[in-house]
């Protein structure tokens, strides 16, 4: 059985404490995460996870709470960009950030 099926990040995000409490009081963090979401694939093992900019600000204003949406992130800059703080988390959960790969044309 293949344990990685059932691996999602949006999941391991919201079931991450440390996680939220960081978007919850740090919004350079938040930014970040956000930023780190956008134009990157993550994997943990060899089971993929990608998201949309916009998926990606409505997840991190889900983490924040506080009347937040995704246009509060959506388009904040550095999009594609991740920081050492974001990936040693998310390497602590187990997933592993690779940027998108240019297709051959």
């Amino acid at each position: 059985m293949d344990l990685n099926l059932d691996k999602d990040l949006f999941n391991d995000l919201f079931n991450n404490e440390t996680i939220i409490q960081k978007c919850k009081h740090s919004q350079v963090y938040a930014q970040n995460l956000y930023a780190a979401m956008a134009n990157n694939r993550f994997f943990y093992g060899d089971k993929e996870w990608t998201c949309s900019w916009r998926y990606a600000g409505g997840i991190v204003a889900e983490l924040v709470g506080e009347g937040k949406d995704y246009l509060d992130y959506y388009c904040s800059g550095s999009e594609g960009v991740v920081t050492d703080e974001i990936r040693l988390d998310l390497m602590r959960m187990g997933w592993e950030v690779k940027p998108y790969e240019p297709k051959d044309n």
